[in-house]
C-alpha cells in the first residue's frame, strides 16, 4: 500500500499550486453522485428480499476530502469506506450475519459543465475488497456450517474508472474494472460495465423525486458472465445530494459478496437508503 500514499500528496500539492482558485478542505458535498442502480456504491440502509430469508444491510459512507473548483468543473479527492452484509431474519428481532465484506480506498472524481444542459464527469477509484464468513452461517445445532459451505479466502484489489455523461436529468455512464490482485487467484482480472440513471421530472410534490437505473456489469470468473440490476424508486430531499429513498431492485447474475462469488443470485427487494 505505500505505493499508493504518493497519490494524495501529488493530488495536495497540485491544489495548492492553484491558490487564485477555489479550493475546500472537506466540503459538505460529493462531487460525483452515486449511480442509483451500481451494486458496489456507499449506502446507509437495509435492502429485503421479498421471496426469500435474506436481507442486505449497507453501513457505509464517501466523501470529499479536497475539492478544487474552477468557473464551470471541479476535481476532488476523496475517500470510501464502508461494508455491506448479508443477513437472515429470525424470530425475536433477530438478525444472524451469514456474511459480510469490507471495502476501503481513495477516489478522483471530476465533473465539467459543458452547457445549461450537458456535464462530463469520472470517479477513478482504488480499492481494497475482503470478504468473511460470520457466526450466522454456522449451525450450532448440527455443529457444521450451512450448505457445506466453509468460509474462504476472497479479497482483491482494484482500480475502477467510470466516466459518464448527463443530459438534464438522465446520466448514462461506463466502466471499466482492473483487478491488479485477487485471492482466489484463478479469477480473471478484467471487468466492464455500462448503465443509466434518469431522475424523472415531477412537480405535484415538492422535493419528492422518482428515480430509475439499469446497471449491467459483465464480470470475469472462468469466463464472461452478464449481471443486471433495475431500480425504481423515490428520493425524499435534494435528488443530487442528502435524503431518504425508498426503492424497488431486481437482480440477477452472481452475487456480490465475496464468499458467494461464483452463487447464482436472482431476487427482488425492497430497499431503504439514507444519503447523508
Amino acid at each position: 500500500m505505500k505505493k499508493f500514499l504518493f497519490i494524495p500528496v501529488l493530488f495536495l500539492f497540485f491544489i495548492r499550486l492553484s491558490a487564485q482558485n477555489k479550493v475546500e478542505l472537506f466540503p459538505g458535498s460529493l462531487t460525483f453522485q452515486p449511480f442509483a442502480a451500481n451494486s458496489l456504491e456507499p449506502k446507509l440502509g437495509f435492502l429485503f428480499h421479498t421471496s426469500e430469508n435474506e436481507l442486505r444491510l449497507d453501513i457505509g459512507n464517501s466523501m470529499d476530502l479536497v475539492r478544487y473548483t474552477d468557473e464551470n468543473s471541479e476535481l476532488a479527492f476523496g475517500a470510501d469506506m464502508f461494508t455491506y452484509t448479508r443477513l437472515s431474519k429470525e424470530t425475536d428481532f433477530h438478525f444472524p450475519v451469514d456474511a459480510v465484506d469490507y471495502l476501503f480506498g481513495v477516489n478522483f472524481s471530476y465533473k465539467s459543465a459543458l452547457d445549461e444542459n450537458y456535464e462530463l464527469g469520472a470517479r477513478l477509484r482504488i480499492s481494497h475488497i475482503s470478504a468473511h464468513m460470520v457466526d450466522g452461517h454456522y449451525d450450532k445445532t448440527e455443529q457444521e456450517w450451512k450448505d457445506n459451505h466453509t468460509p474462504r479466502v476472497y479479497s482483491r484489489e482494484f482500480l475502477e474508472l467510470m466516466p459518464y455523461i448527463k443530459y438534464k436529468s438522465l446520466r448514462t455512464y461506463i466502466g471499466l474494472t482492473y483487478i491488479f490482485h485477487v485471492d482466489p487467484q484463478y479469477i480473471k482480472k478484467d471487468n466492464y460495465q455500462i448503465g443509466f440513471d434518469y431522475f424523472i421530472p415531477w412537480e405535484p410534490v415538492r422535493n419528492i423525486s422518482p428515480y430509475i437505473g439499469y446497471d449491467f456489469k459483465l464480470i470475469h470468473l472462468n469466463e464472461y458472465t452478464g449481471n443486471n440490476s433495475f431500480v425504481a424508486g423515490f428520493k425524499w430531499g435534494n435528488k443530487s445530494g442528502k435524503g431518504a429513498s425508498l426503492y424497488y431492485q431486481y437482480y440477477c447474475g452472481y452475487s456480490i459478496y465475496g464468499e458467494y462469488f461464483d452463487y447464482k443470485a436472482d431476487y427482488s427487494a425492497i430497499g431503504i437508503n439514507l444519503d447523508l
